[in-house]
């Protein structure tokens, strides 16, 4: 039996209202409540790059614990006019394996976006319109002066999408469960996102 997602009545972190796209809510993952969802979109085959393409219900549901206990990394489910659409995880990447990676900057912010797939590329604008709430929503706070992506450098799609919302592409990067692609989008440049 499937749980519906209970991410409707959960307070959100950050809600943005975008002409012409929708109310978007950023609203924190409940691992348990959020699991049918959540394993439907990790697993499928749409989201290969984000590693979990063969994880059960347990192994799911275990890493969204781990990371909900953490308070270093959080994981949101993203709505856009009620309907979830995407999976959105921030982290600290001094915390994180990839600050061994790279020289972690004061102000550094990861993210880490999987777009549900429904909304995979089905409709035109929709990964711009959302990725600039997130964006607003990583630098509404004023510490954060970079956010940090580390896209899987084979998937080209992610990257030229990052590029086109401003980011600076940096240097592949190894890591254990993947060769990345850095990239970085400073405060100071977010004025020249599409």
């Amino acid at each position: 039996m499937t749980s519906e997602p209970t991410t409707g009545r959960r307070e959100a972190v950050h809600e943005q209202t975008v002409e012409g796209f929708g109310t978007v809510r950023v609203v924190p993952l409940d691992p348990a409540a959020d699991l049918d969802l959540i394993h439907g979109w990790v697993t499928g085959e749409r989201a290969w790059f984000w590693g979990m393409g063969g994880h059960s219900r347990e192994q799911v549901l275990e890493i969204y614990e781990y990371l909900d206990s953490l308070t270093t990394h959080h994981a949101y489910v993203v709505q856009r006019d009620g309907e979830p659409v995407a999976l959105f995880q921030t982290y600290e990447p001094d915390a994180d394996p990839v600050g061994e990676c790279y020289d972690v900057q004061p102000g550094d912010f990861g993210v880490h976006l999987l777009i549900g797939p429904a909304h995979g590329g089905t409709e035109r604008g929709f990964t711009g319109g959302l990725l600039g709430v997130l964006i607003d929503y990583a630098l509404a706070d004023p510490e954060h002066r970079r956010i940090v992506v580390e896209p899987d450098a084979h998937n080209e799609k992610a990257i030229e999408r990052m590029v086109r919302a401003g980011f600076v592409l940096g240097p592949e990067i190894d890591k254990p469960e993947k060769r990345a692609r850095l990239a970085f989008l400073s405060r100071d440049a977010v004025g020249r996102r599409d």
